[in-house]
């Protein structure tokens, strides 16, 4: 049966090597025969630009994107952790980037896919963050320093992030429902598909009057998994 297969929030790392070795595996077992994989954002834990492919973890792990690549369709949204991924990176694994927010056909449903860090609107903080690090101008700063200073300073602000967050309440952090419902009825869809959130689970929603359903992608810092979606329905998946 037809299947497509979605990701988010791998947060990989050289660090980490048990996530490594069930991306992996999830690549060589379930991937396969998959009409489409869509990365949804976070795939790494921290990318400071494309020359990072001389690194030999980001290499090795781009080389087993490329591998998947040859027989399925590869798409690859960026996060609030990899947004520097540009042409370097999708050569490298053979995928092709879409932009956040994105509508696709799903055998028939129109869905929203998205990272879902644009919708916890009530972190402003965050919010202004993001449009910093997004400005063509901050990027091109970043990208002229070394990229040993990079790795120094992404690491730095993961620290920072991590302080920010334990000062946060749990409710700020998650998406706001104002958003999500603003999101849905933009793109005229009743799926959405998102990660960032680190709260897997099934939502249902009414948007003016029309069930809508939101999937949230699990993190993989524990045990992973990911969202399949077939012509006769949706199920989470558990990292092989």
């Amino acid at each position: 049966m037809p299947r497509t297969l979605f990701i988010s929030d791998l947060h990989l790392a050289q660090e980490r090597p048990d996530t490594t070795a069930r991306f992996e595996r999830f690549l060589a077992v379930e991937a396969p025969g998959a009409e489409a994989l869509y990365i949804l954002g976070d795939l790494f834990e921290a990318w400071v630009g494309d020359d990072g492919l001389a690194l030999p973890f980001n290499a090795h792990v781009a080389e087993r994107l490329r591998t998947l690549s040859l027989g399925v369709p590869l798409f690859f949204m960026q996060g609030n952790r990899d947004f520097l991924a540009a042409g370097g990176f999708l050569a490298a694994t053979g995928a092709q980037a879409i932009d956040d927010p994105t509508v696709i056909d799903l055998y028939g449903q129109r869905a929203l896919l998205m990272h879902g860090d644009t919708l916890c609107t009530d972190d402003t903080a965050y919010q202004a963050f993001r449009a910093q690090t997004r400005d063509p101008r901050w990027q091109a700063a970043a990208l002229a320093q070394p990229l040993a200073q990079r790795l120094a300073i992404a690491q730095g602000m993961r620290e920072g992030s991590a302080a920010a967050k334990a000062g946060k309440s749990e409710a700020i952090m998650d998406v706001a429902l104002s958003a999500v419902e603003a999101a849905l009825d933009a793109a005229g869809c009743q799926l959405l598909i998102h990660g960032h959130t680190h709260r897997p689970a099934r939502h249902e929603h009414d948007v003016k009057g029309k069930p809508c359903v939101r999937w949230v992608l699990p993190d993989w810092y524990r045990d992973g998994g990911a969202l399949e979606v077939t012509p006769t329905g949706i199920r989470a998946l558990p990292a092989p």
